[in-house]
């Protein structure tokens, strides 16, 4: 299972991480899947996470919440790697983002992580409700498997701002009650611990 893993994520890199969001077709291109080679670009020099004199911040301001789910780094050990993958329709994908749950497993508050506009605040068949925020700084974030959405597309939003409650997704079932929690520049994934230093 583990080569198996291996085989898909090399297949996945060579072939790029381009597709379609209609999940007839294909795994939706976003969450486990982004547009172009998630951790290609996840060296903190890449981003400048500062926009109008905020920083990223984590999407919850619980002490109680813990990271679940890891950012698919393809320069880590091969364990990282595997630890990073979602199986999902008997298939593997790199996770590109870093997803958080209640150690409760109970629905918490989901922050916006820096002021932006919304541009989607929609449900996906399989990805639950999900929220992207675009910031001035061309960062776009992206939250997931939310439910009770406090946000529509074009609102403005205010760091801290409550956009959502962690909620279930079909595509990380196993997760839990949890929020998915991606960070895009130039429509490539980032691993958000790369641009926030502190909680």
């Amino acid at each position: 299972m583990a080569a198996a893993a291996i085989i898909v994520t090399i297949l996945w890199l060579n072939a790029g991480a381009g597709g379609s969001k209609d999940p007839e077709n294909s795994v939706p291109v976003s969450g486990v899947e982004s547009q172009g080679a998630a951790a290609e670009t996840n060296s903190p020099e890449a981003v400048e996470a500062a926009a109008g004199g905020e920083s990223l911040q984590w999407p919850f301001d619980s002490k109680d919440v813990i990271q679940t789910l890891s950012f698919y780094d393809s320069s880590a050990s091969e364990e990282k790697k595997q630890a990073a993958m979602v199986e999902y329709n008997n298939s593997f994908y790199p996770h590109t983002a870093l997803d958080f749950a209640a150690k409760d497993d109970k629905p918490f508050e989901v922050l916006a992580a820096m002021s932006g506009k919304v541009k989607v605040a929609e449900q996906s068949p399989i990805n639950g409700y999900e929220v992207e925020i675009e910031h001035p700084n061309g960062l776009v974030t992206v939250y997931q498997s939310l439910e009770d959405l406090k946000v529509k597309a074009g609102d403005e939003v205010k760091q801290g701002d409550v956009i959502a409650m962690a909620g279930r997704s079909e595509m990380e079932k196993d997760e839990g009650v949890h929020v998915h929690f991606e960070v895009r520049s130039n429509g490539q994934s980032i691993d958000p611990n790369t641009l926030i230093k502190e909680q």
